[in-house]
């Protein structure tokens, strides 16, 4: 009886980010953001969505859609 090894390359096959990182990030009031920050209560974003501030979303990342809408409805 023979074996054969079959050859296998190194790769990480995960595709999942960070279990802490938003998909996308809310609009919520800035004095929010900084309570929740310090605190760890939970917020409210605009689209109604409710969570506590664990990152701080960085030029271009992902807006939610909802937010985004409800805060344009704001500003007219």
């Amino acid at each position: 009886m023979t074996t054969k090894t079959i050859e296998r390359p190194d790769l990480d096959e995960r595709t999942e980010q960070d279990d802490d990182t938003p998909k996308v990030f809310h609009y919520v009031k800035k004095d929010k953001i900084t309570e929740s920050a310090v605190t760890g209560t939970h917020v409210v974003a605009l689209c109604g969505e409710v969570f506590p501030v664990t990152k701080s979303a960085k030029p271009g990342s992902p807006v939610c859609e909802r937010c985004k809408k409800v805060y344009a409805k704001m500003k007219k």
